[in-house]
Formats: structure tokens, C-alpha cells, sequence
């Protein structure tokens, strides 16, 4: 294994054991786990001589300074938490990646013009509030504070609880904004999370845009009640009516398919929860994910119709209720460019398609250009303990992010624009 690899692998394996248990790793959104990753990857930063800072919702944020300390930064990053059952790489590779970059400018005694950036996103994963991206979200000025409010935890926590927790207020979310004047451009590393690189046996993919969920959260209210003396046609089960709309569900996706629109549903609790009662409410949560809203939203229109007919077959009431209606993104167009003439530069041939899984990067393109590099996911598995993705292609994705932050930090590309607003 190459010096630069064992670097990875062991910055990698200090971060993992920060979680890590035997159902996988578990970082979760404003956890002390996720809290003592962002203090670890602060302090690795510091050794590279970064300043860092800590913004008003929790992202991390380490700045090596150019020779224009006044110029835009060329940010790049990923984010640090994970799901319940999370894996060694999603997020945290992006992350190391950054820091990885950074410890070779060092080495070869470069100086960049434009600053540059490693940011750490917290609670990028929406398994703990419904909500994904809230750290860029944030840092783009799209998160309100009645969001963090309304989003609750399974335990009933919202978001703006779970961030008094550590300290940071609600009330001051805007004071997380970054103007379109602060950053130059933005770069993110990820894992594929899908199994297209690894079927092409390709190393490296470039991203044209990145799909968008809609969630919604459905509660179906029945009657909770004996299951000795009611009858079964004297029954309101909301778990049988809940159970008759997630399968539909599935059908109006697969009815889809030609957009590649996918939709899960992923939480489902049953009330009261015993097995001598009859189900009287249920509550699940719908992730609608793709490139077409048109497509997305007809799904959402279909729940909401067997909505109503499940509710007059089975004498229930059902409440359907949109939580999240994120846009697709589309990246820019010009660092794409750069990106793929990087490849051509290091002899690497990528691949180019749009991003199925949300990241961070489609809310930074709202504030400046943005890139999004796949390296690959062994069969194609991710959210998973069994997620894995090869050092060396790490490595390979950091010589391509290296080379393109070498390219947008530097003066000639003041005069020879290749990004776009």
C-alpha cells in the first residue's frame, strides 16, 4: 500500500471507531457521537495548520489561507454523521478526502491564491429528524426555524432541542449563511452508494445533477381495541389500512420506473403496541427520491387518492402530510468541465450520470459552483455495516480532487473562467 493510502486508511479507521458497534457505525445527527467526530476531524485539521471554526447550527469549517486572503474559498467536504446501521465510508471518505488534499499542499510546500476549505456538514443523514442536508441546508439559508420545530426524533426531541443540547440556537440559523461572495466553488467526494462504476469496472464518476426527495409523513387513525371480543367486521385496524397503502405505494413507484423515480418507506410504528390490541393509530414516513418532480409529485397525488378510498373501505382516517418537497439539482456545467479535464490530465476515464442519493453539494450550488466526484461502492451497497469501497480508489478520487482544487484556487483562473456564476 502507497504512503498516501495508509494515510487515508488510517485517518478512516481513527474516525470509525467513533460509533462504531456491532450493528455498524452509529453517528447520529447532534449525538456526542457525531460531536466527538467533528472534534476529532478539528483537531487533525489544526495539525495542518487550518483555522477552524464552528458555525451557528454545528458545521466545521477549517480554512488554509491563500495569498488573497480576502478572495472567495475553494471549499470541498462531505459530512461526518451516519444512519442507525451505518457503514465506514458514506460521508466520512468525503471528509478525509478534504483533510487528504489539504496534507499534500502541505507536503509540497504549495501555496494556493484563493483560500481553501474542508467542511464538515453535520446531520447530512435524515434518520434522525426526517430531514436531510440540515447543515448545508443551514449554511445555504434553507432552514427555517418552524422547520426545526416541527421535525421531531422518534423519541419526540426536535431539532431545535437537539441543537440547544450542544449549545447552538435556533433562533440564530441565519448567522450560518454563506454568501455567494465567501465561496468560489465547492467539491464534494462520495461514495457511489450505487453499483454503476463498479459494473463498468470505472474508477471514477462525475455527477450532472442530484435527485430529490419528497417525504411525507402518513398517520392513519383507527380504533384501538380487544382482539378476543371485536370482530373482525367490526374493526377499524389502522395497521391492516396502513399495510394496503404502503403496498400501493410501491406500485405507483413501479408504475415510475421509466424516471427512475424510487419511493421507501422506511419507519412505520404501530400504536399502542401490543398484541392483544387491535391497532387503533399508525404513523410511517414516505421517501419519494428523483431527477422528475412531475414524476414525484404524481406519486404524491396517487397516496393522497388511495388515501381516501382506503379510508372509506376500512372506516379510518387517514392524514397525509408533505414534510420535505426538495427541487432536483443540476450541477454546474463548468466545473464539470474541469473536473473531466482533470481526468483526461491524470489518464482516468470517467464516468458521468446523476446522482440518485440526496448530498450536501445540491444545496451548495445554490450559493456557488459545484462538483460532485463517485468513487466506487463495492456492490453498490451503502447505509449498510457491509458498505465498503477500496483505499486506492479513495486515493484516486483525492489526485482528482486535488488537481481540480489546484486548478479553481489558483490567479489564471480569475482570467480564464472556467465555472459559471
Amino acid at each position: 500500500m502507497k504512503r498516501t493510502e495508509k494515510r487515508i486508511q488510517s485517518t478512516l479507521d481513527a474516525f470509525n471507531v467513533i460509533g462504531e458497534t456491532e450493528e455498524g457505525i452509529q453517528r447520529i445527527a447532534y449525538t456526542h457521537n457525531e460531536k466527538e467526530a467533528q472534534v476529532l476531524f478539528a483537531y487533525l485539521c489544526k495539525k495542518e495548520g487550518m483555522d477552524i471554526k464552528v458555525d451557528a447550527v454545528g458545521n466545521v469549517i477549517a480554512r488554509r489561507e491563500g495569498r488573497f486572503r480576502s478572495a472567495p474559498a475553494v471549499a470541498v467536504g462531505s459530512h461526518v454523521d451516519t444512519v442507525y446501521t451505518g457503514g465506514r465510508f458514506d460521508g466520512i471518505a468525503g471528509v478525509v478526502a478534504g483533510l487528504e488534499v489539504v496534507r499534500r499542499l502541505n507536503e509540497k510546500n504549495i501555496r494556493t491564491d484563493y483560500p481553501v476549505e474542508i467542511i464538515a456538514f453535520t446531520s447530512e443523514e435524515s434518520s434522525r429528524f426526517g430531514m436531510s442536508t440540515i447543515g448545508s441546508k443551514a449554511m445555504t439559508g434553507k432552514l427555517s426555524i418552524e422547520q426545526a420545530v416541527k421535525q421531531k426524533d422518534k423519541d419526540g426531541v426536535s431539532l431545535a432541542e437537539a441543537m440547544k443540547h450542544y449549545n447552538f440556537d435556533i433562533a440564530n440559523v441565519n448567522e450560518a449563511i454563506r454568501s455567494k461572495t465567501e465561496l468560489h466553488s465547492f467539491l464534494e467526494l462520495h461514495i457511489e452508494q450505487g453499483p454503476e462504476l463498479e459494473k463498468q469496472n470505472k474508477k471514477i464518476a462525475i455527477a450532472t445533477g442530484i435527485a430529490a426527495p419528497t417525504r411525507l409523513c402518513v398517520n392513519v387513525k383507527g380504533m384501538a381495541a380487544h382482539s378476543g371480543t371485536t370482530s373482525m367486521a367490526n374493526r377499524k385496524d389502522a395497521l391492516i389500512a396502513a399495510s394496503q397503502l404502503v403496498i400501493m405505494i410501491e406500485k405507483f413507484a413501479q408504475e415510475e420506473s421509466l424516471h427512475k423515480t424510487v419511493a421507501t418507506v422506511g419507519v412505520f410504528e404501530v400504536f399502542p403496541g401490543a398484541m392483544n390490541v387491535v391497532p387503533g393509530d399508525v404513523e410511517f414516513k414516505v421517501d419519494i427520491r428523483g431527477l422528475n418532480t412531475a414524476s414525484k409529485h404524481r406519486i404524491v397525488e396517487r397516496i393522497k387518492e388511495e388515501a381516501r378510498a382506503v379510508e372509506s373501505s376500512r372506516g379510518v382516517d387517514i392524514e397525509v402530510d408533505i414534510i420535505g418537497d426538495e427541487q432536483p439539482v443540476l450541477l454546474d456545467e463548468g466545473i464539470r468541465q474541469v473536473l473531466l479535464d482533470a481526468c483526461k490530465d491524470l489518464g482516468m476515464d470517467p464516468m458521468v450520470f446523476p446522482s440518485g442519493a440526496g448530498h450536501d453539494a445540491m444545496n451548495m450550488q445554490s450559493v456557488c459552483p459545484t462538483g460532485l466526484i463517485f468513487v466506487p461502492s463495492h456492490n453498490g451497497i451503502s447505509h449498510n455495516p457491509e458498505e465498503f469501497t477500496a483505499i486506492e480508489d479513495i486515493a484516486l478520487g483525492c489526485d482528482l480532487l486535488e488537481k481540480c482544487v489546484l486548478e479553481l484556487s489558483m490567479e489564471r483562473e480569475i482570467n480564464n473562467a472556467k465555472t459559471s456564476g
